[in-house]
């Protein structure tokens, strides 16, 4: 029996959140369908099949005008165009369903840093995106309420599958990679709703002798944002914290399990977060995690992490300051009991099963 034909805009493999999600669940798809990839060649190489040519060149900016213009031209005639986020092409594709996963709605809630014409142009991707869409995946019952509070769709149409941990963070590490011997640890890159700058202030009114022998060590992409958080950046410099405040730009996956399981405690300070993976790979690393108590995260973690207000600095730093010497090896291993329970099998099987209803 012919397999049918799925064609996945790819294009963010690369990218930390959708990136991960897409380079954990396509190996499963691969088996089961005749999988067709759009995006750069360099970076989806493992995928290739030469007696197919199943990956289609091709390297459009996300949100730009020429994506728009060319994406249905390279989208061949197809069963489904799944597309990861909310970029779906605007004119008619040869595809005969779409599917597209909706993260969270981050570009509607948090836009107060955006001009008018691009409040407009997001606005239009979500609604094009629904109405486009004969199916929709979020990663959390929380975006979910959100989806649905921010625009008009049939509720039967989404479908909340969570994300899942990679089994290397589950297996003790010994790639090294050079820091500190002693830091924080946050994971994310520098968005406004990230939160970094409160972190940032909690750090800086810790004591003198813990800030002496524990760094802040920030990993992730740190340029390059249509809305990058200037906050951050001049706080750092105005308070003297370019040697305690370490970041590392982009770092292969690879090495994140080694880094994750060398940190005293990961601390994540989201105001807005459509599942929070991050959390889940400490959890899997066996590091206290420290989170923000808004929107998914509580959902996700459970009683798995200790919360704090991500608007309160000093609650933050009492926080870091009363655990950082202590022993929670119990609270660890719950967490890490917890992690076990997400798995990028489990996630993509149940995108089988959407992908199977829609056709």
């Amino acid at each position: 029996m012919k397999k049918k034909k799925i064609v996945v805009d790819a294009r963010m493999i690369n990218d930390s959140g959708i990136g991960t999600y897409l380079k954990n669940v396509i190996p499963y798809l691969i088996p089961k369908y005749d999988l067709v990839l759009l995006g750069n060649q360099k970076h989806l190489y493992k995928y290739e099949n030469k007696l197919r040519n199943n990956i289609v060149k091709f390297t459009a900016n996300i949100y730009s005008f020429e994506e728009q213009i060319y994406l249905p031209l390279v989208i061949p005639k197809c069963d489904i165009f799944w597309s990861p986020h909310i970029n779906v092409p605007i004119l008619p594709i040869r595809a005969i369903k779409q599917v597209t996963t909706i993260h969270d709605i981050n570009l509607l809630a948090f836009n107060n840093n955006f001009s008018i014409l691009k409040k407009m142009y997001a606005k239009l991707l979500y609604k094009n995106a629904v109405k486009k869409s004969h199916q929709i995946i979020t990663v959390s019952n929380f975006s979910k309420s959100e989806i649905l509070k921010y625009l008009k769709v049939d509720e039967k149409k989404i479908n909340v599958i969570y994300g899942g941990v990679n089994k290397l963070f589950f297996k003790k590490s010994t790639l090294n990679f050079e820091l500190p011997k002693n830091y924080l640890l946050y994971v994310g890159n520098v968005k406004p709703h990230k939160n970094l700058i409160t972190l940032l202030k909690s750090y800086n009114k810790l004591p003198l002798d813990i800030k002496k022998v524990f760094s802040l060590v920030v990993i992730g992409k740190k340029e390059g944002f249509i809305t990058p958080d200037k906050k951050v950046f001049n706080f750092i410099d105005k308070n003297n914290l370019i040697n305690n405040v370490i970041f590392t730009g982009y770092v292969e996956d690879k090495y994140l399990p080694y880094i994750y399981q060398k940190a005293k405690m990961f601390v994540f300070p989201s105001l807005y977060e459509g599942f929070g993976l991050p959390i889940l790979e400490a959890m899997a690393s066996k590091t206290l995690v420290l989170s923000s108590n808004l929107t998914s995260l509580p959902e996700v973690s459970l009683n798995n992490a200790l919360y704090f207000n991500p608007l309160n600095i000093e609650e933050l730093k009492d926080l870091i300051v009363n655990e950082i010497y202590n022993d929670n090896n119990k609270k660890i291993e719950l967490a890490y009991n917890h992690s076990k329970k997400f798995t990028w099998q489990k996630s993509a099987e149940e995108h089988i099963k959407i992908f199977e209803k829609v056709i």
